[in-house]
């Protein structure tokens, strides 16, 4: 399972190693400055949108990869069924997160009041 972890100066973000074969993706950070907001989606896997590209999308059951859209890259890492951690950023590579992780909720808390 995806895990994030609010550090004093940025998110890191880390995969699994099937996640990271499965979605070609590796471990990210993101600084803390760059985060413009931080909110939970009750269901991750309808939150996604946009074209695939490149990763692994299994319909109704699990997302993990790159999406790209009209809004920019976004980096998923999402189930069925589970609530998503939904990050906004500025000046990334990707333009926003969506990731299932544990305590969703509380990172989104933590990351609020960055910016």
């Amino acid at each position: 399972m995806t895990t994030a972890t609010v550090q004093p100066t940025a998110l890191q973000i880390s995969f699994t190693t099937r996640e990271k074969v499965a979605g070609l993706i590796r471990n990210q950070q993101f600084p803390l400055t760059s985060v413009r907001s931080a909110e939970v989606v009750a269901d991750g896997l309808a939150a996604v949108h946009g074209v695939r590209s490149p990763g692994l999308g299994l319909p109704g059951a699990r997302a993990i990869g790159t999406w790209r859209g009209r809004s920019g890259k976004t980096l998923v890492s999402v189930r069925r069924g589970r609530p998503a951690l939904r990050v906004l950023l500025d000046g990334q590579p990707y333009a926003e997160l969506l990731l299932d992780v544990d305590d969703a909720a509380r990172l989104a808390a933590a990351l609020a009041p960055t910016r």
